[in-house]
């Protein structure tokens, strides 16, 4: 049984980050785990014909820490996608995803992403190819529709097929993507939202795990759409704020709830930097994820300077992490988790 399905029939949600492309790297979900034991991580997408023939080990490895963390992959190939499900396995991820989401230009130029919409006998073809060679969940990220599609009949097909095909579980981005004219921010923000079209989703197939995604800003609004649905998943949001995450597990995981340890993270942050440095990195890869860390409180905005200035520096190293820490007011923290 999966953890898509035990969390199906239990009743227990999932609350996951997204996947987003520069953002969601190796760095950041290892920072988002230090914030949240329980959140499922999702990697940046990794296309498939790049895991084939590229960089394998900067691609793939991630700490042990991450877990439970799922592998996004880009692609239209089924061979190709399923030859990087079996290069993936070693590395010990928890899901395999496919992204039928993603609007930006040179994802359509390689004729996958939300493109693959409008071709949902594909996606499943690759469905079925991952499946045969993955013993983790498969699962899809999709759009509502694309351009002049009607979602009404292009979500329900995509899924009829999709699900046939052996998919472990949908999410679903709660807009239309415009596959011209638009840009991939605009395609964040300018078509309207539908949520109840996701609720319908979920209602027409109780036997389905149905994640939601799309401009969900709060623990409070996600809550809300867990009483519709099986999981959600918050993606500039958490990573602008990333204080929202510290109440995740108490929340939406039972359990206890306690302040966040800002000093402990503090601390295993500046470690995973210190290594990270030590071995031919520099700092900045990492403390950029942490910037948005504590918006809204006092010292927040020296904490920003401290870390988008002094990190960037030849031979910045953990020490400015401590700095950009120490100008911070943590007694105002807690009332930045979820608001």
């Amino acid at each position: 049984m999966t953890f898509y399905e035990k969390a199906r029939i239990s009743g227990a949600p999932i609350f996951a980050v997204a996947p987003m492309i520069d953002w969601t790297d190796r760095h950041c979900r290892y920072f988002h785990r230090q914030i949240s034991r329980n959140a499922l991580l999702y990697t940046e997408m990794v296309v498939a014909d790049a895991i084939i023939h590229g960089p394998r080990e900067r691609l793939l490895s991630f700490d042990a820490a991450e877990h439970k963390v799922a592998l996004q992959l880009g692609g239209s190939d089924p061979a190709k996608l399923a030859e990087a499900v079996r290069i993936a396995a070693p590395y010990g991820y928890d899901e395999i995803n496919l992204n039928v989401g993603c609007p930006s230009d040179r994802v359509q130029s390689g004729t996958f992403g939300a493109c693959l919409m409008l071709t949902p006998e594909t996606v499943a073809a690759c469905v079925a190819a991952m499946k045969a060679v993955a013993d983790v969940p498969v699962t899809v990220k999709c759009r509502i529709g694309v351009d002049e599609q009607e979602p009404e009949v292009a979500l329900p097909g995509l899924l009829d097929r999709v699900l046939d095909a052996g998919a472990d579980a949908i999410w679903i981005h709660a807009r239309k993507a415009w596959l011209k004219g638009l840009s991939p921010k605009e395609n964040r923000e300018i078509p309207p939202l539908d949520y109840e079209i996701v609720y319908r989703t979920k209602q027409a197939r109780p036997d389905v795990f149905i994640g939601i995604n799309g401009g969900i800003q709060t623990l409070d609004e996600a809550a809300h759409h867990l009483e519709h649905v099986d999981g959600i998943m918050l993606g500039r949001a958490a990573y602008q704020n990333a204080a929202i995450l510290a109440d995740v597990d108490h929340r939406f995981y039972g359990a206890a709830a306690e302040a966040a340890d800002w000093g402990a993270i503090r601390d295993r942050m500046m470690a995973y930097a210190e290594h990270h440095v030590a071995n031919g990195g520099r700092l900045q890869q990492v403390a950029r994820h942490m910037v948005g860390l504590f918006t809204g409180l006092p010292g927040a905005r020296r904490y920003r300077q401290i870390l988008s200035t002094d990190a960037v520096k030849a031979g910045a190293g953990p020490e400015v992490i401590a700095a950009a820490f120490a100008a911070v007011d943590f007694d105002g923290a807690r009332e930045a988790v979820g608001a």
